[in-house]
């Protein structure tokens, strides 16, 4: 936590966590003000059980969500009445403490506040907000310095999987480019690591890295979120008003989860047996519960399509299922799979080896079963579930232990932009990975609608093409090369043991090694060491390098 100290009331921050507050009660702190949405990083606490952790600490929590870009007259009107009427300090905090110094600025630019001193003072504490300089002047008698237009010849959004490896390919292929990676992270995540702290494989330890050390030396890093896209001009707006310019712009943020769309659920996660592999700071409680549980109901959801590494949420079911087998208290606990899907994987080949394990731990696969609501302290959960005519009922369903893989999409300031399809997602080619409207904007990862598997497996794929074909619209490339979809699901059915998926469009069959050496349709301990000793390391030190092993792109027309 950076706190910076507005005035003798308030003080601001990055995203706070629980170990964070008793130092800040310590502080004289009595009410907590949060500028941010849930959902939009895969290690960021709800709002719930911050405000739950503060109200044990004596103080009130407040949560007043901006989302970037959004920000409005009542925001800031509700944001000056909070602090003004709390009685004690405040300490308001978002994800780097811009939205919450924002509020603060322009509340008090309302009360007649120069604009520049309001801007000076942000900058002492780090925070550059002449982006915002005419919205604040018409408050303000004396007009503050115009911001510039910072330019460069690729813009990157999001420092994750797909980001920083298509930064480090196209340093590869033109090492003059000026490139620039938006991301106000200060960690970076290798999350298919997850499902294995989860089973008590890895540590959280070995599934992050500071995102300092990762991002390419030759690249700028602006370290702030993005409040909304101008592809007619070519520029991105930041959430402290400054304006990027781009030649080419690749969107890659990811996708958020939308803890929020099952009713209940961000009021008990973490506590009363309700976890999840798909956030680093629950996955060891989720290896917790199951060494705990020794008898009784164990659930494991999946929401509808799409989510990332769809073979997840059965993954958390089968290494679960195999320690409570290897205790010998697997007869003692009813193992059930509800996904709102109708097939248990998507890919055929794939399913007769995964079927063997779900009779091997007994397991009821519940399909078109779709979580909507949750009472963690009375271990309920409901599930809305259709007939084959679209007929719908609630199910109640107690547990001892659920996993939940929670709906996804795509994050607010692409949902709500001109790139996005109807569905809210970056509308590419599904071939070339370039958006269909916009010539100079591309996309890979999760966040594109392309019909692959949202895997690392696939950003790893899609990073030298997207490179590739990107310079190659710069006049830098002599080709253009085609993504076939490829995606990868090593699906953990055991300790010791995977079933490796690797498929492209249609299902399609696209094994990375012959049958001989690896058969991905059976469940093998080569497999298990590929995910357990080797993809780590390829993804840390070539994936992320531009080390482009078995996915350098060819030309189209060799594809």
């Amino acid at each position: 936590m950076k706190t910076a100290t507005i005035n003798d009331k308030l003080t601001i921050s990055n995203q706070i966590n629980f170990t964070d507050l008793q130092a800040i009660a310590d502080a004289g702190v009595t009410m907590l003000i949060c500028n941010r949405p849930d959902g939009e990083d895969p290690d960021q606490p709800t709002f719930v059980e911050i405000q739950d952790h503060a109200e044990r600490l004596g103080m009130q929590a407040v949560h007043q969500p901006i989302v970037p870009g959004q920000m409005t007259g009542s925001d800031i009107t509700a944001f000056r009445s909070a602090v003004d009427d709390a009685e004690g300090k405040v300490h308001a905090y978002c994800r780097t403490g811009t939205r919450s110094i924002t509020l603060w600025s322009m509340s008090e630019a309302q009360k007649g506040v120069d604009a520049q001193e309001l801007i000076n003072k942000a900058e002492t504490h780090g925070y550059d907000l002449s982006g915002l300089s005419e919205k604040l002047c018409q408050a303000c008698p004396t007009p503050p310095k115009t911001a510039d237009t910072k330019q460069f010849d690729v813009v990157i959004i999001g420092g994750g999987a797909g980001g920083i490896s298509v930064a480090s390919s196209l340093l590869k292929r033109a090492s003059d480019l000026s490139i620039c990676i938006v991301d106000p992270a200060e960690v970076h995540y290798y999350q298919p690591g997850w499902t294995m702290v989860g089973a008590g494989v890895f540590t959280q330890e070995q599934t992050v890295k500071s995102m300092a050390s990762l991002i390419p030396d030759a690249v700028t890093w602006i370290k702030e979120a993005v409040a909304s896209f101008q592809p007619d001009l070519n520029q991105v707006t930041l959430e402290d008003g400054i304006h990027l310019g781009y030649k080419q712009l690749v969107v890659a943020p990811g996708l958020k989860l939308n803890w929020g769309a099952i009713e209940g659920l961000a009021d008990t996660l973490g506590q009363n047996g309700v976890t999840s592999n798909y956030r680093y700071d629950l996955a060891p409680y989720t290896w917790k519960l199951v060494q705990g549980l020794k008898s009784g109901k164990a659930l494991f959801t999946q929401p509808p399509m799409p989510i990332k590494c769809a073979g997840a949420p059965q993954k958390a079911m089968y290494l679960s299922s195999d320690h409570w087998l290897k205790q010998g208290v697997l007869k003692n606990i009813d193992v059930e799979f509800c996904n709102a899907g109708p097939v248990l994987f998507g890919v055929q080949d794939y399913v007769p080896a995964l079927m063997e394990y779900v009779k091997k731990y007994d397991a009821t696969l519940s399909f078109g079963h779709n979580l909507v609501k949750i009472d963690g302290p009375a271990k309920t959960a409901w599930f809305e579930v259709k007939d084959a005519e679209g007929n719908s009922e609630l199910v109640e369903k107690h547990f001892d232990m659920i996993h939940v893989c929670p709906p996804q999409c795509a994050p607010d300031f692409v949902r709500e932009s001109e790139l996005a399809d109807a569905a809210g997602w970056l509308d590419v080619d599904q071939t070339t990975l370039q958006h269909k409207r916009f010539e100079n904007v591309w996309s890979l990862g999760d966040v594109q609608n392309a019909p692959n598997a949202k895997t690392a497996a696939a950003a790893r794929m899609q990073a030298p093409i997207v490179a590739n074909n990107l310079l190659h619209a710069l006049g830098k490339e002599a080709w253009v090369s085609h993504y076939n979809g490829y995606g990868s699901c090593p699906l953990t059915v055991e300790r010791g043991k995977i079933v490796l998926a690797e498929f492209g469009y249609g299902g399609k069959l696209l094994p990375s090694f012959p049958s001989w050496v690896l058969d991905g349709r059976k469940p093998t301990r080569s497999a298990w060491w590929l995910k357990e000793i080797i993809l780590p390391p390829i993804y840390w030190k070539a994936m992320l390098k531009g080390r482009e092993w078995m996915v350098t792109p060819v030309p189209a027309s060799n594809n």
